[in-house]
């Protein structure tokens, strides 16, 4: 809409400076002026192809017709065909450079927006120097002069990378947009646009609707053949810009004009059951809104949402929001990050990365390479943030660049693009540069499972951050006993597994290095019920070298131990302190009964009763890896709870 005003108010100033100055329009061929007269009539209607030929006619009868030629550069600036609006443009500009001075900047604007920076930059110097210019056309004009001087600032061969298109199996003669990966790069999931449904009725006169398809990598290294995502995600209505979980189980998108919608355009969300997607749910309020709510990303953990709305309360026209959830499961009242990320433009398409704190975005309001480009910023841990970069080439480009998603590797980019108009929109990928690739995130899969049986369990897990000593997250595994976690590099981190009727399983793993996206952690995760004999090895709970003072991320594994004793109300334990070697035996003896004592003193003041309670202190005569080794060590200082009796719960 806005540039539809931009280019009615061109019109009229171009009419009113013909009157002004009594001047006839630049041709003396009826015929000319009869086509031109019914292109401008047309174009005034939005009947842009038959304006398109009624124009081209005119100018055909009088190339020098330069009315002609300024109204088909404006109809291509308007329908998008920047190619087409330099060349009348500039045609218009050698009949006669100063008659409509306007036409200047409408020629700076269209060499922008197809990567002519050094020629923009002279058009629109030569407009500003014009007297009369109008306040507003040259604000503009010395927004896209900066961001003309920026785009000349990197190499030319930078533009020169190509995308490469994600294959037939993706790829039809329909639209393909909107592409997400699952965090493990195994699941890509995209919207397609598809023929309505015969007798649904037509959506603002199209006979077409978008719908949910997926497709899996397969072992030669491409994309398998992509499939419908069926019923009841998909709808006879719309369904599209996705944005999957990291696991690949859950899924929020965007839905317009259903009847549970509290706006325009809401967003929804669909959860995986192993066989198929569950029907949308509306997020409702406060997330959705009467607005326009859109272009949803979730973060790896589940519990930040971002998405883009035009609500009261933004910087500009479209700006992008987040919503944290709650401790029970609720959507808080979404914020807006303020001008540090948006702008009095608009901003589309957030995605978070694996991550969980860089968050890339498309913006119209900074410098850029031409249209929308894609911006990267990264959340501090005070939850403020970055200044936003532009990525620059290749990934921007002169065209508009949104709905740009990163595999966890860092290395490739997935987005949609129309390079060839008769195979409509595609999907493509992009190996960024190194100077761009985000920090790799590497991913942790576990299965849970019965040692005895072997087979699955149902349980809960949590995994802490040890370094940074924060929450990373807290679900339950699928119906299968498995789940998926995006894990940053640079940290230790803390893994916790329960279930009723169970012991409790314990680990704690580094991934500073040793790791790849190409080689994940996985583990199978045998629980052994609570039964006589029984132990568990509590690998979170810290102390100080040297010292038998809890450390303050020993909490969530006491904790854990704390319920476990809870729900378990009549077992009597042992707690059992390890030492490693490092020290006499003595000392470590001492040492490992003294840490013991504080596990049962913390339990106790946390209301257990003091008999179901034992502690022991084992030195360092029951290690269980060799004590040559730093890792071997790690693993020897252990504390151990043994069932030493079972008894029957109340």
């Amino acid at each position: 809409m806005r540039i539809r005003i931009h280019i009615l108010t061109l019109m009229l100033l171009l009419m009113n400076h013909c009157t002004v100055t009594g001047q006839s329009l630049h041709t003396r061929s009826n015929r000319a002026l009869k086509f031109y007269e019914q292109g401008k009539r047309d174009y005034e209607l939005l009947y842009y192809e038959r304006a398109e030929n009624s124009l081209k006619a005119a100018v055909g009868e009088d190339n020098g017709f330069l009315e002609a030629h300024l109204l088909l550069g404006q109809l291509y600036s308007d329908t998008g065909d920047w190619e087409k609006a330099v060349r009348h443009y500039r045609t218009a500009k050698d009949i006669d450079p100063l008659f409509f001075p306007p036409a200047l900047y409408s020629l700076g604007r269209a060499e922008f927006r197809t990567g002519r920076y050094a020629e923009a930059t002279n058009s629109l110097e030569l407009y500003l120097k014009q007297p009369g210019a109008s306040a507003r056309l040259k604000s503009e004009a010395e927004k896209m002069l900066a961001s003309c001087r920026f785009a000349l600032s990197f190499p030319e061969s930078l533009f020169e990378t190509e995308p490469v298109s994600a294959g037939d199996s993706v790829n039809t003669a329909l639209d393909e947009y909107w592409p997400s990966v699952t965090g493990d790069g195994l699941q890509l999931i995209f919207t397609r646009e598809v023929k309505r449904a015969a007798g649904y009725g037509r959506d603002f006169n199209r006979d077409r609707q978008e719908d949910f398809y997926i497709s899996r990598w397969v072992k030669d290294g491409f994309w398998g053949t992509a499939r419908n995502a069926g019923a009841p995600l998909n709808t006879a209505g719309n369904e599209g810009a996705q944005s999957i979980s990291s696991d690949g189980r859950s899924m929020f998108f965007t839905a317009c004009d259903r009847n549970d919608g509290q706006g325009r355009c809401d967003i929804y969300f669909s959860s995986f059951d192993g066989n198929r997607w569950s029907p949308g749910v509306n997020l409702g309020q406060p997330v959705n809104t009467a607005y326009w709510e859109s272009q949803p990303s979730i973060s790896p953990n589940g519990r930040m949402l971002f998405f883009v709305s035009n609500r009261p309360g933004g910087m500009g026209g479209m700006d992008i929001w987040y919503s944290n959830q709650g401790s029970d499961g609720r959507w808080g009242r979404p914020l807006n990050p303020g001008k540090i990320i948006n702008t009095a433009g608009d901003e589309f398409s957030p995605f978070i990365y694996f991550n969980g704190k860089t968050l890339y975005f498309s913006s119209n309001g900074r410098e850029s390479f031409g249209g929308h480009d894609i911006y990267v910023t990264t959340m501090n841990r005070d939850s403020t943030w970055t200044t936003p970069e532009n990525l620059g080439p290749p990934v921007n480009t002169p065209a508009d660049e949104t709905g740009l998603v990163i595999e966890s590797s860092g290395r490739r980019a997935y987005f949609s693009s129309l390079r060839e108009k008769e195979k409509g929109k595609d999907i493509f990928y992009l190996d960024l540069p190194q100077r761009i690739q985000p920090e790799q995130v590497l991913y942790f899969r576990g299965n849970v499972i019965d040692k005895q049986s072997g087979q699955p369990i149902t349980a809960r897990y949590e995994l802490t951050d040890l370094t940074y000593r924060t929450d990373v997250i807290s679900s339950v595994t699928d119906g299968r006993g498995g789940f998926f976690v995006c894990l940053p590099q640079g940290s230790s981190y803390g893994l916790n597994v329960t279930a009723d009727g169970y012991m409790i399983f314990s680990e704690n793993f580094d991934f500073a290095e040793g790791y790849t996206s190409a080689e994940p952690l996985t583990r199978t995760i045998a629980l052994n019920k609570v039964r006589k004999g029984e132990f568990m090895r509590m690998y979170n709970v810290f102390y100080d070298t040297d010292s038998w003072e809890l450390l303050e991320t020993s909490i969530p594994e006491l904790e854990h131990l704390l319920q476990f004793l809870l729900v378990n109300n009549t077992v009597v334990i042992e707690i059992g302190g390890h030492t490693d070697s490092d020290g006499t035996g003595e000392h470590n003896q001492r040492l490992s009964e003294r840490r013991a004592e504080s596990v049962r003193q913390y339990l106790v003041k946390r209301g257990i009763d003091s008999k179901r309670i034992f502690s022991h202190g084992y030195g360092e005569t029951s290690p269980v890896a060799d004590n040559l080794t730093p890792a071997g060590k790690r693993l020897n200082r252990r504390t151990e709870i043994t069932i030493l009796s079972e008894g029957t719960n109340k």
